[in-house]
């Protein structure tokens, strides 16, 4: 019945995609997605990751995400974090996981990410 996963969303407070710009695209290279014009007025932006999208939708009031989070995958973890830590973003170590390496970091408004590389 289920085939994949199209999206997943994470909630922001208005006005803050200019930061979700600059940390999604400028810091973890993810492609911006045009939104459809009749969602434009909502506000938020959207970004491709891999063949899945990260919907940034308004949300108010707003209250970040900080145990229910998305993870992501990636190829060189060292790398991502050694490219956080220059732009001085903070990565939350955690218990690691049989097969993987991971850590967390806060996005620009508090919501949870994880971040893993299967070993």
């Amino acid at each position: 019945m289920f085939i994949d996963i199209d999206h997943i969303q994470l909630a922001a407070p208005k006005n803050s995609e200019a930061a979700y710009r600059h940390f999604f695209h400028d810091i973890l290279g993810m492609p911006e997605i045009e939104k459809p014009d009749n969602l434009k007025k909502r506000g938020g932006v959207w970004f491709k990751c891999g063949q899945h999208e990260v919907h940034i939708g308004i949300q108010e009031p707003f209250t970040p995400a900080t145990k229910a989070h998305p993870a992501f995958i990636v190829k060189d973890l060292a790398l991502l974090k050694e490219t956080l830590h220059a732009h001085n973003i903070e990565t939350i170590e955690d218990e690691p996981l049989e097969n993987a390496i991971r850590f967390y970091v806060n996005d620009p408004c508090g919501n949870r990410l994880e971040f893993l590389e299967r070993i």
